[in-house]
């Protein structure tokens, strides 16, 4: 017996080392830490960042803690500054760099998010401004003497009392409370409102001399009008009456003004039925009907920065990758007057870059196909990127599944790309049972980086065997306006033949076993894989559901962007073409159904109602299709606690081994 051990654990050893260690658990992807929302100090020595960590077990249920840490761009180890006990984002410095704000909710102060401040030099946090309704996003004016920042309105004594008394109705689009714009004069302490107007504010910015501020209002709040009717406005410090900088056909993205304050670039779409604002524009800020847009082919862009009065610092998705551009812009109406150079295409996917103008460095977020979002840094016009933390160290002892990107022909010729990852110890040569993991949006896309999360387990489904396929369908972001208008008005269609296109490819290659083959995706995604389990139900042994659209028609009744779905994609309103609608939703082919489904929802989603989840459940359990519904109460559109991810993982691992393998 002892030497049947001793053999046992040997041979255990020698696997070991072949396959270069162990493989990723549920438990390493619900405990992933992952950076945001860096800034750097004005000196350029220092960045403050957000690190997003985990909750333990031990904890009450919630939505992951984020702490502030502080890295000099050396060799030394980064530090924590704020308590692991309070949530604290949105770091910036202050104009000396003596001091790190931040927004966080402490209860023994407040019960509403308050901006605090800690000394660099070492210190506790202390409040640095509070405000009765609290504190939204904000910004240092770059002069150092205003801060603005956005605030809810609260209900009025006379609401609360009534509501205290049991009248708690909530009337559908009434009463609206808006997010207004406030300043605060850090000299004198005296906090004023900007402007009186019945406006919803976005996002906003400063211009370089500190006098002026650009912001995107809507007249209502609400999800629909936030996507898609923003207005740009202009309002002058300390106290004016916005004006109207011009009207925008749909969707706007990220913004910045020139640093002589002249000209206001920004990200918007070409038209309201455009998915993403992904096309760039430039405007003279006194002269707003001179307008310049510069449209990538095949690329989407994602941010800008000026970098100085004529020329432009762009981020942009290309295909499965990301690429950072300078772009000339020559105050002309001539689209071939916007030049564009690329500078650089890292084998990183670029999350954010922002220049410190200061330094001349690119401060930089980006993750690999080996780990997530980490720090980097590197000089504007120079490849020399350095990597600045290293969050999740234990990942480069794992054996991760080799992950490549993939093109294939769909239906009328057109070039579709998509990711796959391979299991660890993948053989040429063999067929593989292959999952599918599609993306939502459906402007979404799939990029050549670390694509393993809580909602899409990629990393642990290749652990298990599996070959997992993420496809940048038709309507996908990262390839230019016209291929994300591909699939409007004929949702579920061609963009479907695409997905099934591309499990042809890797079957024809001899990669899987056309025999064992499963589906899962999230909100779209989710609705292409109850597609997979109703119309055609005969190409897929498992699918999952999760937060997904089931019925067309009462998804658009009880969405919370009905406006959205209809002039976007749709072009037309659903109870005009309910035959339309009706064909394309899963339910509408039940009785094709013989796929063993695994539904998901939140109790809390206000995008796609979890009643989405409960019909095709019925119809499911009422044509006797193996299926299992899960609610995971206070949950939105997707899952934040703790313990509800690692039950969704394990049941998602669970019911592809059991009926795909």
């Amino acid at each position: 017996m002892k030497h049947r051990y001793f053999f046992t654990c040997l041979l255990f050893l020698v696997n070991a080392v072949l396959q270069g260690g162990r493989t990723i658990t549920k438990e390493d992807i619900v405990n992933l830490q992952y950076v945001f929302s860096p800034a750097m100090s004005p000196d350029g020595d220092n960045i403050a960042y957000v690190l997003s960590v985990p909750r333990g077990d031990d904890e009450k249920p919630g939505p992951r803690h984020s702490q502030i840490w502080v890295k000099r761009i050396d060799d030394q180890k980064p530090v924590q500054f704020t308590s692991s006990a309070y949530d604290s984002y949105a770091p910036q410095w202050s104009l000396k760099g003596r001091e790190i704000t931040f927004l966080s909710r402490r209860k023994e102060i407040s019960d509403r998010t308050q901006l605090f401040s800690i000394p660099v030099d070492g210190g506790e946090a202390s409040l640095f401004l509070e405000h009765p309704a609290g504190i939204g996003p904000y910004r240092w004016s770059p002069d150092g003497a205003w801060i603005a920042f956005v605030s809810t309105d609260t209900l009025s004594a006379e609401k609360t009392q009534i509501i205290e008394k049991g009248y708690d109705m909530v009337v559908k689009d009434k009463d609206y409370r808006y997010q207004r714009l406030w300043l605060h004069n850090i000299r004198t302490g005296k906090t004023d409102l900007i402007f009186n107007n019945d406006l919803h504010v976005h996002d906003f910015i400063w211009s370089e001399d500190s006098k002026t501020i650009v912001f995107q209002g809507t007249e209502k709040p609400g999800a629909d009008p936030g996507l898609m009717d923003r207005v740009l406005f202009k309002v002058k410090i300390p106290r004016n009456r916005p004006r109207k900088i011009l009207n925008t056909p749909g969707k706007l993205g990220a913004m910045d003004i020139s640093p002589d304050g002249k000209k206001l670039a920004f990200l918007g779409a070409v038209s309201r039925n455009d998915p993403l604002p992904q096309t760039l524009f430039t405007v003279l800020l006194n002269k707003p009907e001179k307008i310049i847009s510069h449209q990538g082919q095949d690329e989407s862009f994602y941010d800008l920065q000026w970098v100085d009065d004529k020329t432009l610092l762009a981020r942009s998705v290309r295909g499965t990758k990301t690429v950072l551009s300078l772009i000339q812009d020559q105050d002309s109406k001539n689209k071939e007057a916007v030049f564009q150079k690329d500078i650089y295409s890292p084998g990183y996917i670029l999350s954010s870059a922002r220049l410190h103008r200061r330094s001349g460095q690119l401060l930089i977020t980006g993750h690999s196909n080996k780990h997530p979002n980490e720090l980097f840094v590197k000089d504007l016009f120079q490849n020399n990127l350095v990597r600045i933390t290293r969050s999740n160290p234990f990942l480069q002892d794992l054996d991760l599944g080799h992950q490549e990107t993939i093109t294939w022909s769909s239906m009328g010729g057109l070039k579709i790309q998509g990711v796959v990852t391979y299991p660890p110890n993948y053989r040429k040569g063999s067929r593989y049972p292959l999952i599918l993991q599609i993306h939502g949006g459906p402007e979404g896309v799939t990029l050549q980086g670390w694509n393993t999360s809580t909602g899409y387990p990629v990393q642990l489904l290749a652990a298990e065997g599996y070959v997992v396929l993420q496809p940048n369908y038709r309507g996908s972001g990262g390839r230019g306006v016209d291929f994300s208008k591909s699939d409007h008005d004929d949702l579920g269609g061609l963009e479907y033949q695409d997905v099934l296109q591309g499990v042809d490819h890797l079957i024809k290659a001899g990669v899987v076993n056309a025999g064992k083959v499963g589906t899962g995706g999230w909100s779209y995604g989710g609705y292409f894989s109850a597609l997979g389990a109703t119309a055609y139900s005969h190409r897929f042994k498992a699918s999952m559901v999760g937060a997904g659209l089931t019925n067309m028609i009462s998804f658009m009744g009880t969405t919370d962007i009905p406006y959205e779905m209809s002039i976007v994609h749709w072009d037309s309103w659903w109870f005009d073409e309910m035959d339309l609608h009706w064909d394309r939703s899963p339910l509408a082919h039940i009785n094709k159904a013989r796929t063993p489904t695994l539904v998901i929802h939140g109790l809390k989603d206000e995008r796609v109602h979890p009643e989405q989840g409960l019909e095709l459940y019925q119809a499911l359990k009422i044509k006797g299709v193996d299926t299992e519904l899960v609610f995971y109460p206070r949950e939105p559109h997707g899952l934040r606690e703790r313990a509800h991810q690692l039950d969704y993982i394990e049941r998602l691992v669970g019911w592809y081994n059991k009926y795909v393998k």
